[in-house]
């Protein structure tokens, strides 16, 4: 798994296809190679200040870092955003449970 860092292919996931749950915000797209799954992860100022944001953050790394592996799709990209007071709270199977949901959603 690899992780996204460049605006351009942030900017490429918007435009793709995403889907929203309570605990976050997944964005997927099809790059066509087949080569490896990328991911990103972001939270804007809304979900709070700095400790707030990298909490938020490392949840939604471990969410992915459990789940992609065996349910994300070869040559796709994925980004996770994170949303205000609810990615940091949210029960950590709940969150798990909201990214398998977007997931589906998104890989129809």
């Amino acid at each position: 798994m690899q992780v996204l860092s460049k605006r351009s292919e942030f900017l490429a996931a918007a435009r793709a296809r995403r889907q929203g749950s309570k605990g976050m915000m997944v964005q997927g797209r099809n790059r066509g190679d087949g080569d490896g799954i990328r991911v990103g992860f972001t939270c804007s100022k809304k979900v709070g200040n700095a400790v707030a944001r990298n909490r938020a953050k490392r949840r939604l790394r471990e969410v992915a870092r459990l789940n992609l592996a065996e349910h994300g799709l070869p040559g796709w990209d994925y980004v996770l955003i994170g949303r205000a007071k609810e990615t940091a709270n949210r029960p950590f199977e709940d969150l798990q449970g909201d990214f398998l949901y977007a997931l589906k959603k998104i890989h129809r």
